[in-house]
Protein backbone atom coordinates (compact mmCIF):
# COMPACT_ATOMS: atom_id res chain seq x y z
CA UNK A 1 0.00 0.00 0.00
CA UNK A 2 1.39 3.21 -1.09
CA UNK A 3 1.94 6.66 0.91
CA UNK A 4 -0.56 8.28 -1.00
CA UNK A 5 -3.29 5.85 -0.82
CA UNK A 6 -2.96 5.57 3.46
CA UNK A 7 -2.79 9.54 3.68
CA UNK A 8 -6.14 9.78 1.22
CA UNK A 9 -8.74 11.41 3.40
CA UNK A 10 -11.99 9.81 3.10
CA UNK A 11 -15.32 10.77 1.29
CA UNK A 12 -17.44 13.40 3.08
CA UNK A 13 -20.55 11.62 3.81
CA UNK A 14 -22.26 13.92 1.15
CA UNK A 15 -19.93 12.59 -1.14
CA UNK A 16 -21.10 8.77 0.16
CA UNK A 17 -24.72 9.67 -0.46
CA UNK A 18 -24.28 11.09 -3.97
CA UNK A 19 -25.44 15.20 -2.97
CA UNK A 20 -23.03 16.44 -5.01
CA UNK A 21 -24.15 14.49 -8.20
CA UNK A 22 -27.90 13.44 -6.97
CA UNK A 23 -28.93 16.84 -5.33
CA UNK A 24 -31.74 17.68 -7.76
CA UNK A 25 -33.07 14.10 -6.73
CA UNK A 26 -32.89 14.44 -3.09
CA UNK A 27 -34.60 18.03 -3.68
CA UNK A 28 -37.11 16.82 -5.79
CA UNK A 29 -37.88 14.42 -2.99
CA UNK A 30 -38.30 16.44 -0.50
CA UNK A 31 -40.70 18.80 -2.76
CA UNK A 32 -43.01 15.75 -3.44
CA UNK A 33 -42.90 14.95 0.86
CA UNK A 34 -43.85 18.56 2.13
CA UNK A 35 -45.78 19.99 -0.47
CA UNK A 36 -47.58 16.03 -0.91
CA UNK A 37 -48.21 16.58 3.32
CA UNK A 38 -49.27 20.26 3.29
CA UNK A 39 -51.52 20.06 -0.28
CA UNK A 40 -52.38 16.76 -0.46
CA UNK A 41 -55.67 17.24 -2.28
CA UNK A 42 -54.03 19.32 -4.76
CA UNK A 43 -49.91 19.07 -5.27
CA UNK A 44 -50.64 14.73 -5.39
CA UNK A 45 -53.66 14.57 -8.26
CA UNK A 46 -52.86 13.53 -11.57
CA UNK A 47 -54.00 17.08 -13.03
CA UNK A 48 -51.45 18.36 -11.32
CA UNK A 49 -48.78 16.09 -12.21
CA UNK A 50 -50.07 16.59 -16.19
CA UNK A 51 -50.13 19.90 -15.70
CA UNK A 52 -46.39 20.26 -14.48
CA UNK A 53 -45.40 17.99 -17.23
CA UNK A 54 -47.13 19.83 -20.17
CA UNK A 55 -46.44 23.40 -19.10
CA UNK A 56 -42.77 23.17 -18.76
CA UNK A 57 -41.66 21.48 -22.44
CA UNK A 58 -41.10 24.81 -24.06
CA UNK A 59 -38.57 25.83 -21.71
CA UNK A 60 -37.43 22.44 -21.23
CA UNK A 61 -36.59 23.12 -24.97
CA UNK A 62 -35.04 26.03 -24.61
CA UNK A 63 -32.86 24.64 -21.61
CA UNK A 64 -31.78 21.78 -24.72
CA UNK A 65 -31.38 24.75 -27.00
CA UNK A 66 -29.45 26.28 -24.82
CA UNK A 67 -27.40 23.54 -23.77
CA UNK A 68 -25.96 22.81 -27.32
CA UNK A 69 -23.73 25.74 -28.14
CA UNK A 70 -22.90 25.68 -24.31
CA UNK A 71 -20.59 22.77 -25.08
CA UNK A 72 -18.90 24.77 -27.15
CA UNK A 73 -18.46 27.33 -24.40
CA UNK A 74 -20.90 29.90 -26.80
CA UNK A 75 -23.81 31.25 -25.44
CA UNK A 76 -26.99 31.37 -27.14
CA UNK A 77 -29.11 34.30 -25.30
CA UNK A 78 -31.39 34.81 -28.69
CA UNK A 79 -32.82 31.33 -27.79
CA UNK A 80 -36.32 32.79 -25.83
CA UNK A 81 -36.50 35.80 -28.57
CA UNK A 82 -36.54 32.79 -31.36
CA UNK A 83 -38.88 30.54 -29.86
CA UNK A 84 -41.19 34.01 -29.71
CA UNK A 85 -40.27 33.96 -33.41
CA UNK A 86 -41.00 30.26 -34.20
CA UNK A 87 -44.70 31.40 -32.44
CA UNK A 88 -45.68 34.42 -34.33
CA UNK A 89 -44.65 33.23 -37.78
CA UNK A 90 -46.90 29.96 -37.33
CA UNK A 91 -49.61 31.82 -35.61
CA UNK A 92 -49.04 34.66 -38.26
CA UNK A 93 -49.43 32.47 -40.99
CA UNK A 94 -52.15 30.54 -40.10
CA UNK A 95 -54.46 34.02 -39.02
CA UNK A 96 -53.23 35.68 -42.80
CA UNK A 97 -54.31 32.19 -44.58
CA UNK A 98 -57.67 31.44 -43.16
CA UNK A 99 -58.21 35.69 -43.69
CA UNK A 100 -57.29 34.87 -47.43
CA UNK A 101 -53.88 37.98 -46.86
CA UNK A 102 -51.57 35.77 -48.61
CA UNK A 103 -53.40 32.87 -50.24
CA UNK A 104 -56.63 32.47 -51.82
CA UNK A 105 -59.53 32.39 -48.80
CA UNK A 106 -60.43 28.58 -49.92
CA UNK A 107 -56.60 27.48 -49.70
CA UNK A 108 -56.47 26.08 -46.16
CA UNK A 109 -52.59 25.75 -44.99
CA UNK A 110 -51.53 22.49 -43.25
CA UNK A 111 -50.37 23.43 -39.71
CA UNK A 112 -47.54 21.44 -40.43
CA UNK A 113 -46.58 23.44 -43.37
CA UNK A 114 -46.97 26.87 -40.74
CA UNK A 115 -44.59 24.81 -38.36
CA UNK A 116 -41.86 23.90 -40.97
CA UNK A 117 -41.82 27.12 -42.13
CA UNK A 118 -41.31 28.73 -38.64
CA UNK A 119 -38.48 26.18 -37.93
CA UNK A 120 -36.78 27.01 -40.99
CA UNK A 121 -37.11 30.86 -40.26
CA UNK A 122 -35.59 29.98 -37.03
CA UNK A 123 -32.76 28.14 -38.58
CA UNK A 124 -31.88 30.53 -40.95
CA UNK A 125 -31.69 33.11 -38.24
CA UNK A 126 -29.70 30.73 -36.00
CA UNK A 127 -27.57 30.12 -39.62
CA UNK A 128 -26.82 34.06 -39.01
CA UNK A 129 -25.74 34.58 -35.78
CA UNK A 130 -23.27 31.69 -36.62
CA UNK A 131 -21.98 34.41 -38.94
CA UNK A 132 -21.75 36.75 -36.79
CA UNK A 133 -19.83 34.77 -33.95
CA UNK A 134 -17.33 32.87 -35.91
CA UNK A 135 -16.81 35.14 -39.19
CA UNK A 136 -17.38 38.11 -37.45
CA UNK A 137 -15.64 37.11 -34.45
CA UNK A 138 -17.65 38.51 -32.32
CA UNK A 139 -18.38 37.03 -29.06
CA UNK A 140 -21.05 34.65 -28.97
CA UNK A 141 -22.81 36.46 -25.62
CA UNK A 142 -22.83 39.73 -27.37
CA UNK A 143 -23.78 38.16 -30.66
CA UNK A 144 -26.70 36.51 -29.52
CA UNK A 145 -27.67 39.22 -27.57
CA UNK A 146 -27.95 41.54 -30.20
CA UNK A 147 -29.66 39.14 -32.35
CA UNK A 148 -32.63 38.52 -29.67
CA UNK A 149 -33.37 42.04 -30.61
CA UNK A 150 -33.42 42.00 -33.82
CA UNK A 151 -35.57 39.28 -33.39
CA UNK A 152 -38.15 41.14 -30.85
CA UNK A 153 -38.27 43.88 -33.27
CA UNK A 154 -39.33 41.15 -36.13
CA UNK A 155 -41.67 39.87 -34.10
CA UNK A 156 -43.18 43.57 -32.95
CA UNK A 157 -43.70 44.06 -36.40
CA UNK A 158 -44.90 41.28 -37.76
CA UNK A 159 -47.59 41.20 -35.09
CA UNK A 160 -48.17 44.97 -34.83
CA UNK A 161 -47.45 44.27 -31.15
CA UNK A 162 -51.12 43.11 -30.06
CA UNK A 163 -51.98 39.38 -29.72
CA UNK A 164 -53.04 37.14 -32.64
CA UNK A 165 -56.32 35.01 -31.62
CA UNK A 166 -58.19 32.12 -33.41
CA UNK A 167 -55.51 31.70 -36.11
CA UNK A 168 -55.72 27.61 -35.24
CA UNK A 169 -57.90 24.99 -36.14
CA UNK A 170 -59.54 22.79 -33.52
CA UNK A 171 -57.23 19.63 -35.69
CA UNK A 172 -54.01 21.63 -35.06
CA UNK A 173 -55.03 22.79 -31.37
CA UNK A 174 -55.87 18.53 -30.66
CA UNK A 175 -52.60 17.33 -31.84
CA UNK A 176 -51.00 19.39 -28.86
CA UNK A 177 -53.53 18.55 -26.38
CA UNK A 178 -53.75 14.73 -26.54
CA UNK A 179 -52.16 12.69 -24.12
CA UNK A 180 -50.75 8.94 -24.48
CA UNK A 181 -50.56 6.45 -21.88
CA UNK A 182 -51.99 9.65 -19.58
CA UNK A 183 -49.01 11.94 -20.00
CA UNK A 184 -49.29 14.90 -22.57
CA UNK A 185 -47.97 14.17 -26.19
CA UNK A 186 -45.80 17.15 -25.88
CA UNK A 187 -44.21 16.30 -22.62
CA UNK A 188 -43.33 12.47 -24.84
CA UNK A 189 -42.45 14.32 -27.98
CA UNK A 190 -40.08 16.74 -25.37
CA UNK A 191 -38.44 13.62 -23.94
CA UNK A 192 -37.63 12.07 -27.61
CA UNK A 193 -36.20 14.91 -28.39
CA UNK A 194 -33.91 15.27 -25.42
CA UNK A 195 -33.58 11.30 -26.10
CA UNK A 196 -31.97 11.73 -29.38
CA UNK A 197 -29.93 14.87 -27.80
CA UNK A 198 -28.74 12.86 -25.32
CA UNK A 199 -27.54 10.32 -27.87
CA UNK A 200 -25.78 12.71 -30.16
CA UNK A 201 -23.94 14.25 -27.28
CA UNK A 202 -22.36 11.35 -25.32
CA UNK A 203 -22.41 8.29 -28.21
CA UNK A 204 -21.25 10.24 -31.80
CA UNK A 205 -18.09 11.60 -32.72
CA UNK A 206 -19.97 15.47 -32.88
CA UNK A 207 -20.80 15.11 -29.38
CA UNK A 208 -17.26 14.66 -28.50
CA UNK A 209 -15.87 17.65 -31.05
CA UNK A 210 -18.58 19.82 -29.27
CA UNK A 211 -17.36 19.06 -26.05
CA UNK A 212 -13.62 19.24 -27.06
CA UNK A 213 -14.36 22.57 -28.43
CA UNK A 214 -15.70 23.65 -25.43
CA UNK A 215 -12.87 22.22 -23.29
CA UNK A 216 -10.13 24.24 -25.26
CA UNK A 217 -10.72 25.52 -28.55
CA UNK A 218 -7.13 25.70 -29.85
CA UNK A 219 -6.19 22.44 -28.93
CA UNK A 220 -9.16 20.93 -30.39
CA UNK A 221 -8.30 22.71 -33.63
CA UNK A 222 -5.02 21.36 -33.28
CA UNK A 223 -6.08 18.02 -33.14
CA UNK A 224 -7.86 18.49 -36.22
CA UNK A 225 -11.46 18.98 -34.71
CA UNK A 226 -13.11 22.06 -36.94
CA UNK A 227 -14.09 24.36 -34.03
CA UNK A 228 -15.78 27.09 -36.36
CA UNK A 229 -17.52 24.55 -37.70
CA UNK A 230 -18.84 23.27 -34.35
CA UNK A 231 -19.77 26.39 -32.93
CA UNK A 232 -21.77 27.83 -35.83
CA UNK A 233 -23.27 24.38 -36.19
CA UNK A 234 -24.38 24.58 -32.72
CA UNK A 235 -25.78 27.96 -32.81
CA UNK A 236 -27.89 26.57 -36.21
CA UNK A 237 -29.17 23.63 -33.99
CA UNK A 238 -29.58 25.58 -31.09
CA UNK A 239 -32.07 28.48 -33.14
CA UNK A 240 -33.63 25.21 -34.63
CA UNK A 241 -34.79 23.25 -31.55
CA UNK A 242 -36.22 26.81 -30.03
CA UNK A 243 -38.18 26.99 -32.95
CA UNK A 244 -39.32 23.92 -32.40
CA UNK A 245 -40.52 25.21 -28.72
CA UNK A 246 -42.93 27.82 -30.51
CA UNK A 247 -44.12 25.36 -32.75
CA UNK A 248 -45.16 23.39 -29.44
CA UNK A 249 -46.18 26.25 -27.88
CA UNK A 250 -48.81 27.19 -30.53
CA UNK A 251 -49.92 23.60 -30.38
CA UNK A 252 -50.43 24.36 -26.48
CA UNK A 253 -51.82 27.51 -25.95
CA UNK A 254 -53.14 28.15 -29.84
CA UNK A 255 -52.24 32.07 -30.20
CA UNK A 256 -49.65 34.62 -29.96
CA UNK A 257 -48.75 37.06 -27.50
CA UNK A 258 -45.73 39.30 -27.69
CA UNK A 259 -44.66 38.36 -24.04
CA UNK A 260 -44.31 34.43 -24.68
CA UNK A 261 -41.00 33.54 -25.49
CA UNK A 262 -38.34 35.69 -23.76
CA UNK A 263 -39.92 34.99 -19.89
CA UNK A 264 -39.01 31.32 -20.65
CA UNK A 265 -35.10 32.17 -21.47
CA UNK A 266 -34.40 32.43 -17.36
CA UNK A 267 -35.94 29.51 -16.21
CA UNK A 268 -33.83 27.24 -19.41
CA UNK A 269 -30.75 28.58 -18.19
CA UNK A 270 -31.78 28.21 -14.51
CA UNK A 271 -31.95 24.79 -15.46
CA UNK A 272 -29.03 24.13 -17.72
CA UNK A 273 -26.86 25.18 -14.94
CA UNK A 274 -28.07 23.58 -11.81
CA UNK A 275 -27.95 19.97 -14.66
CA UNK A 276 -24.62 21.09 -14.82
CA UNK A 277 -23.88 19.91 -11.69
CA UNK A 278 -25.66 16.80 -11.40
CA UNK A 279 -25.01 13.21 -12.72
CA UNK A 280 -21.96 13.62 -15.15
CA UNK A 281 -20.85 16.93 -13.48
CA UNK A 282 -21.15 19.02 -16.49
CA UNK A 283 -23.39 20.03 -18.88
CA UNK A 284 -25.21 17.35 -20.05
CA UNK A 285 -28.82 16.50 -21.18
CA UNK A 286 -30.46 14.35 -18.32
CA UNK A 287 -29.14 16.46 -15.36
CA UNK A 288 -30.86 19.67 -16.91
CA UNK A 289 -34.00 17.36 -17.30
CA UNK A 290 -33.98 16.54 -14.19
CA UNK A 291 -33.01 20.14 -12.83
CA UNK A 292 -36.15 21.41 -14.57
CA UNK A 293 -38.77 19.08 -13.39
CA UNK A 294 -37.44 19.27 -9.71
CA UNK A 295 -37.55 23.11 -9.79
CA UNK A 296 -41.09 22.62 -11.81
CA UNK A 297 -42.87 21.02 -9.32
CA UNK A 298 -41.09 23.00 -6.69
CA UNK A 299 -42.56 25.86 -7.39
CA UNK A 300 -45.79 24.52 -8.90
CA UNK A 301 -45.82 23.20 -5.01
CA UNK A 302 -45.27 27.28 -3.23
CA UNK A 303 -48.04 28.59 -5.86
CA UNK A 304 -50.32 25.81 -4.31
CA UNK A 305 -49.44 27.27 -0.64
CA UNK A 306 -49.25 31.03 -1.45
CA UNK A 307 -52.26 30.74 -3.86
CA UNK A 308 -53.60 34.10 -6.12
CA UNK A 309 -50.66 36.12 -5.11
CA UNK A 310 -48.15 33.81 -6.07
CA UNK A 311 -46.99 35.83 -8.97
CA UNK A 312 -43.31 36.73 -7.43
CA UNK A 313 -42.64 32.79 -6.21
CA UNK A 314 -41.42 31.69 -9.61
CA UNK A 315 -39.12 34.39 -10.51
CA UNK A 316 -37.77 34.14 -6.65
CA UNK A 317 -37.32 30.35 -6.91
CA UNK A 318 -35.68 30.49 -10.03
CA UNK A 319 -33.06 33.25 -9.52
CA UNK A 320 -32.06 31.57 -5.99
CA UNK A 321 -31.18 28.20 -7.69
CA UNK A 322 -29.27 29.62 -10.23
CA UNK A 323 -26.79 31.68 -8.08
CA UNK A 324 -26.84 28.23 -5.58
CA UNK A 325 -26.03 26.04 -9.19
CA UNK A 326 -23.34 28.41 -9.89
CA UNK A 327 -21.72 28.45 -6.70
CA UNK A 328 -22.03 24.93 -6.30
CA UNK A 329 -20.45 24.38 -9.92
CA UNK A 330 -17.72 26.89 -8.92
CA UNK A 331 -16.75 25.23 -5.41
CA UNK A 332 -16.88 21.74 -7.49
CA UNK A 333 -14.51 23.51 -10.15
CA UNK A 334 -12.09 24.60 -7.23
CA UNK A 335 -12.03 21.62 -5.33
CA UNK A 336 -11.11 19.20 -8.61
CA UNK A 337 -7.83 22.08 -9.43
CA UNK A 338 -6.70 21.92 -5.51
CA UNK A 339 -6.74 17.79 -5.92
CA UNK A 340 -5.13 18.22 -8.97
CA UNK A 341 -2.16 20.35 -7.35
CA UNK A 342 -2.24 17.92 -4.46
CA UNK A 343 -1.43 14.53 -6.51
Amino acid sequence: MTTESKTAPKASMLTRLGLDRFSAIYLWIGFMVVFGLWKSDTFLSSATFKLTLGENVPIGLLALAFLIPLATNSFDLSIGAMCSLSLVVSTWLQNEARTGAVTPRDFNMPGILTALIAIGVCALVGFFSGFVVVKLKVNSFIATLGVSQLITAIVLKTSDNRQITGAYSDTYMEWGRREVFGLPILFVYFMIIALVAWFVLEHTPVGRYLFATGGNVEAARLAGVRTDRMIWGSLVASATIAGLAGVMLSAKIGFFSSSTGPGYLFPAIAAVFFGASQLSRRPNVWGTVLALYALAFGIKGLQLVVGTGSFWVEPLFQGTTLIIAVALASQQGVARIRKKRAQ
